[in-house]
C-alpha cells in the first residue's frame, strides 16, 4: 500500500496483497477511482471502500482524522490521504478558516496531479456552493469523470433552510455530474422532476447495512442491565443526531400517551444535537424535565463512540424514527444490522424498507396519537413476543437486499462505464424488501 502522503501513482495496482507491486496494463485493468468523502461518514465510506476493493477497484480515499484509522489503512489496494487532520472543535475562528483554506489547497493540488480519471464525491465539503460550482468545474476542466452520491436530494428543504441559492447550487452540481447515485426510486423521481436531471445518468443503489460498528457477544439482557433498565421495561430507542426533521418531540408526546395505559415503557435518547439544533433540543429537554415521563427517559445527549453503539441497540426492543421529512435513513439500516425492528413515520422511502409486522411498523408523520397506536401495536405483536428469535432473521432478511457486495458491484459497473467512456449499461432495478412483500 502506498504511503498516506504519496500522491496517486501512474500505475494501476491489483488489490491482492501478494500483488501489490505488480503493475497491470491500464487498458486491461480495473479503473482507479478517487473517493472524495468530505472528511466524515466513516461507516459508509469504510464499508463502501471495502466492497469496491473486493471487486478489484484501486482507490484513493481523500478524508481526514474522522475517517483515518487502522481499519481504513489495512485495506489492500486503497491509498488513504489525510487532508483534513487536526480538526479540534475548540479552535478559534481564524484557525478554522486557515484549516479550511489549507484543506482546499491540498485538494486542488491533489486533483491536478491525480491519476484516477473517475472522481466519486460522497459528500461535499464545508463550502457547499464552492464545491457545487467552481470545484466541480475545476474537476471537469481536468478531464475527470464525476460520480456523485446524493444522500439527500435537497437537505435544505429537509432542514427548513432552503433558498434560491441552495437550489441553484444543487441544480448546477447535478447537471455537471456524469453519474448520480441515489438510494431509492423516490429520490430518483425527485431528481428527474424537481431538478430536471436526465434519468439515464441516475443509478439507484441500496443503502448498505452498517457493518463497521463493532459487535461483541453482549446480550440484550446484559445491555439492559448496563443501562439500568429492567427486563420488564419495553424499551424504545431514538438514536443519532438530534435535529428538527427527526420529529423527537412527537415521540416524547407519544410516550406520555403510551404510559397512561402501560407504565413499563422506557425511552432512550442517544445522540447529540446537530449544529444549529441546540435550541430545538433544549426545548425538548426542558419539556421532558417538567413531564411525568422524566423518570422513564434515559438521555445520552453526547457523541456516541462506535464501541458503545451496540449497547443501545441491544438494550432496545424497537428503534423509533418519527421523522417529519427524509428520503432515507442510515440509522434505519444501523438498526437492522443489529436485527432491531423499527417504528417509522410514513415519509420519504421509509415505507419501502419496512415489512409491516415482520421488520417493523409504520405510523403517520407529525401525529403523536398514531405514533402511540403504532407503539402499542408493536409491543402487542408476535414480532415483539419473539424478538430474541427474530433479531437474526431481520438481519439476514434485510442483508440479502442491502449487502455491500451488491452495492459494490453496481458502483464498480458505473465506474467502468465512466472510465471506459462506454454508454451506461442497463442495471437491474433495485426492489426494496417492503415493496416486494406488498406485491
Amino acid at each position: 500500500m502506498r504511503a498516506a502522503t504519496e500522491p496517486a501513482g501512474a500505475a494501476i495496482r491489483t488489490n491482492d496483497p501478494g500483488d501489490r507491486g505488480k503493475v497491470v496494463a491500464e487498458s486491461g485493468g480495473e479503473p482507479e477511482v478517487a473517493l472524495l468523502t468530505g472528511g466524515f461518514d466513516k461507516h459508509y465510506t469504510l464499508d463502501l471502500a471495502r466492497a469496491l476493493v473486493s471487486k478489484g477497484v484501486s482507490m484513493d480515499v481523500v478524508g481526514g482524522d474522522e475517517l483515518d484509522g487502522p481499519e481504513m489503512r489495512a485495506i489492500p489496494g486503497l491509498n488513504f490521504l489525510n487532508m483534513r487532520n487536526n480538526r479540534q472543535p475548540d479552535a478559534n475562528f481564524v484557525n478554522k478558516i486557515w484549516r479550511v483554506l489549507i484543506y482546499y489547497f491540498r485538494l486542488i493540488c491533489y486533483a491536478w496531479g491525480a491519476k484516477p480519471r473517475v472522481f466519486h464525491l460522497l459528500w461535499n465539503n464545508r463550502l457547499q456552493l464552492f464545491d457545487q460550482t467552481l470545484l466541480m468545474l475545476y474537476y471537469k476542466s481536468l478531464g475527470k469523470k464525476i460520480a456523485f452520491t446524493a444522500h439527500n436530494i435537497n437537505a435544505g428543504k429537509r432542514d427548513l433552510n432552503d433558498s434560491f441559492l441552495n437550489r441553484l447550487g444543487l441544480r448546477i452540481q447535478y447537471r455537471l455530474a456524469d453519474r448520480i447515485f441515489v438510494h431509492t426510486n423516490k429520490m430518483k423521481s425527485e431528481l428527474v422532476h424537481g431538478f430536471r436531471v436526465d434519468e439515464k445518468v441516475i443509478t439507484v443503489i441500496p443503502y448498505g447495512i452498517n457493518n463497521a460498528v463493532p459487535r461483541t457477544d453482549l446480550t440484550p439482557a446484559e445491555a439492559k442491565r448496563w443501562l439500568g433498565i429492567s427486563s420488564e421495561d419495553k424499551t424504545i430507542l431514538f438514536f443519532g443526531s438530534i435535529r428538527p426533521y427527526k420529529g423527537l418531540e412527537y415521540l416524547v408526546a407519544a410516550l406520555e400517551r403510551a404510559l397512561m395505559s402501560d407504565v413499563d415503557y422506557r425511552l432512550i435518547i442517544a445522540g447529540r444535537p446537530g449544529r444549529g439544533s441546540e435550541a430545538y433540543w433544549g426545548g425538548i429537554l426542558q419539556a421532558i424535565r417538567h413531564m411525568p415521563i422524566r423518570g422513564r427517559v434515559i438521555v445520552r445527549d453526547k457523541h456516541v463512540p462506535d464501541e458503545e453503539v451496540e449497547l443501545y441497540f441491544k438494550a432496545a426492543d424497537v428503534l423509533a424514527l418519527p421523522y417529519t421529512e427524509i428520503f432515507q435513513s442510515g440509522v434505519l439500516f444501523l438498526g437492522y444490522g443489529f436485527g432491531l425492528p423499527v417504528i417509522a413515520s410514513d415519509v420519504g422511502s421509509l415505507r419501502e424498507e419496512i415489512v409491516e409486522g415482520r421488520t417493523g411498523f409504520i405510523c403517520k408523520p407529525c401525529d403523536p396519537t398514531d405514533l402511540t397506536r403504532a407503539i402499542n401495536a408493536y409491543f402487542r405483536s408476535d414480532l415483539f413476543e419473539t424478538l430474541n428469535d427474530q433479531r437474526q432473521e431481520i438481519h439476514d432478511y434485510i442483508s440479502a437486499w442491502h449487502s455491500w457486495s451488491h452495492v459494490g458491484e453496481i458502483t464498480r459497473s458505473v465506474y467502468a462505464d465512466l472510465y471506459g467512456g462506454s454508454p451506461a449499461r442497463e442495471l437491474a432495478p433495485v426492489v426494496s424488501p417492503g415493496t416486494r412483500h406488498s406485491e
